[in-house]
Parts: C-alpha cells; sequence; structure tokens
C-alpha cells in the first residue's frame, strides 16, 4: 500500500460554480473555502504531511481586474480569520511563487502568517500565489547560476519553491478539466494525477478519501517493470 505524504490539488470551477448557481463568479470564490477547510481537516486525518494548493497562477492576472482584487481580499479575510484555527491544529503556512507582485498589504499578512506558524508540524500547506511553473524553473536556473554550481537535477530539486518537500503523490484537478496548467511541472514527473469533473466547491471528503484509496493500490513502477 502507497503512503501519501504530499497531495498537490488545482483547485478548478469557481466561478463556473458561481455562475451556475445563479450567482457571481466570486460568490464561487467564497464557496471554495469551505472545501480548502474540509481539505485541510481530511489531510489531518489522513497523517498526510503536505499539501500544495494552485491559489493564484501567473496567468490569472489576465482576468477582470475586480475579480483579482476580489481574490486577494478573499485571502486576507481568511488569514486573518482563520489564522487562529490554523496555529491550533498545528498547520504550518508557506506560501510559494512571485510574492513579490503581491499588494503590499497582502505580502505583510503573508510574511506574518508563514511567522506564526513556522514552527507548526502536523501538516504543511503550500500556498501557490502568482506561481508558475516555468518562471520557477527559469528562477532556479538563474539561483544555480549565482551559486556557481553544477545544472543537474538534484541541485534543480534543492532550489524550487518546493526545495525542502518530497514531490506530490497525487494530483487533483477538479473542473472537468484535463490539463496541468502550469503546476508544478518539474515536480509532478512521476505523480499520479486524478481529474475530477465536479466544480470545486462541490468536491467533498468522501471524493477525496476515495482517491486517497484507490492510490493506496496503484503499482508505481518510476520507470521500471
Amino acid at each position: 500500500m502507497n503512503p501519501v505524504k504530499h497531495v498537490a490539488i488545482i483547485m478548478d470551477g469557481n466561478g463556473r460554480w458561481g455562475i451556475k448557481h445563479k450567482k457571481s463568479r466570486n460568490a464561487g470564490h467564497r464557496a471554495g473555502l469551505n472545501t480548502v477547510e474540509m481539505i485541510m481537516n481530511q489531510s489531518i486525518n489522513h497523517k498526510i504531511k503536505f499539501l500544495t494548493l494552485y491559489t493564484f497562477s501567473s496567468e490569472n492576472w489576465k482576468r477582470p481586474k475586480d475579480e483579482i482584487i476580489f481574490l486577494f481580499k478573499l485571502l486576507e479575510s481568511f488569514l486573518k480569520k482563520k489564522i487562529n484555527k490554523i496555529i491550533e491544529k498545528d498547520i504550518k503556512l508557506k506560501f510559494i511563487g512571485e510574492l513579490n507582485k503581491l499588494p503590499t498589504k497582502l505580502q505583510k499578512l503573508i510574511k506574518l502568517s508563514e511567522k506564526k506558524t513556522l514552527k507548526n508540524k502536523s501538516l504543511q500547506i503550500n500556498i501557490a500565489i502568482n506561481y508558475g511553473s516555468k518562471i520557477e524553473l527559469i528562477n532556479t536556473i538563474k539561483k544555480i547560476n549565482q551559486k556557481k554550481i553544477k545544472l543537474n537535477e538534484k541541485n534543480i530539486d534543492n532550489n524550487l519553491y518546493t526545495k525542502d518537500l518530497p514531490d506530490p503523490d497525487i494530483l487533483i484537478r477538479t473542473g472537468d478539466t484535463q490539463r496541468l496548467s502550469n503546476f508544478l511541472l518539474w515536480q509532478l514527473s512521476y505523480t499520479e494525477i486524478f481529474f475530477q469533473k465536479k466544480l470545486w466547491p462541490d468536491f467533498k471528503d468522501k471524493d477525496f478519501n476515495k482517491i486517497l484509496h484507490k492510490f493506496k493500490f496503484i503499482k508505481r513502477n518510476f520507470g521500471s517493470i
């Protein structure tokens, strides 16, 4: 049976959920936070150590300005309201991406949230915000060149945003879309991928548990027979 150390999720379908329920796209983003909390709790229950959530991609700046502002305000609100509960649950928060391009207020809150949860150990949640895998790889190669060390797989692994983490065992993408969307392209080389038709706010604990159960019995060859 395969152990699950790291789960990565592309939380797709919030906007479509809002429109489907005759509300706004922003209402869908707000509803998606309930699923985030469920995944946090289930990850702790299953003793999963790492959870990486694709929150805002480097390509999402193409969206309407009011939606982008809402998404950042929603994250600010979530961090302010839930930080004590996150600390109580022994969850460590880590943000990955080009954080220096985010609004200053959000950057400060991100740093504060990371500082407050730094020593927590039950679960590490990596929030990928203004994240793009291609940019991550370019930045990684720049770091390697600056350090004047050899360009090889080990040194790339050791200079990624996720340098201290095991690669994801499982990738889940909701929203009935089957693509990676520039997410963890290097790290997903041997990850088992589960595409789900449900929109993110409709993704339930039973759906998550079903994937975890199925994964445990998958024969993982990693290139061998």
